[in-house]
């Protein structure tokens, strides 16, 4: 549906654009919104590595597993019904790690993963209540180090890059907040009506 709509905006733009004889601009725009984003696509892969990088050293350093280690209690009662030993919390752990440290693409496939571990778990199709938390969770994004703010920042040349850091800790912590409270209350309140 999002295609279409996207389609429609830019027929009917490429069509005004024809009639009032503004088609030069148009063009002109085209190809500059184009550079412009292979621009911003290369210098945000140049920081996704760096941080990929960083995670990997903090891998091999036994970071992770301390960061996973502490998260380990909080996620196991968030998902009290996925098991302690299975993959799927181990999915959920590094997911949310990743997103901790502002690394959104790097979290999708763990995130993926989780989902099909807990769609595995349920047995059916339908989203369960660990499925509807994760999304939950996961669209919130907790996040301590926004690299891709930061970089696209950066590219912009922004003179405080990282200015940004302590805004997007508390509007994060907020949204994750908000999204728990959300998420039990609308549990809570469907499990009342089914009795």
């Amino acid at each position: 549906m999002v295609n279409v709509i996207w389609m429609f905006m830019a027929i009917v733009g490429i069509v005004y654009a024809m009639f009032n004889g503004t088609m030069e601009e148009v063009n002109k725009a085209l190809f500059e919104s184009a550079n412009e984003a292979v621009k911003l696509s290369i210098g945000l892969i140049s920081i996704l590595v760096f941080w990929l990088g960083i995670m990997k050293i903090a891998e091999e350093a036994g970071i992770l597993k301390v960061l996973t280690r502490l998260l380990r209690p909080v996620v196991v009662r968030i998902f009290p019904e996925i098991p302690k030993d299975h993959p799927a919390l181990g999915y959920i752990l590094s997911n949310f790690t990743a997103n901790i440290f502002g690394l959104g693409n790097a979290a999708t496939p763990l995130g993926i993963k989780a989902m099909e571990q807990m769609k595995e778990l349920s047995g059916t199709d339908t989203a369960s209540r660990s499925m509807i938390t994760f999304l939950a969770i996961n669209t919130a994004g907790l996040t301590i180090i926004p690299t891709t703010i930061i970089s696209i920042r950066m590219q912009y040349h922004s003179v405080s890059p990282t200015e940004i850091v302590g805004t997007t800790i508390i509007a994060t912590g907020i949204s994750l907040i908000s999204a728990l409270l959300l998420d039990r209350f609308f549990y809570y309140r469907s499990t009342r009506r089914k009795k």
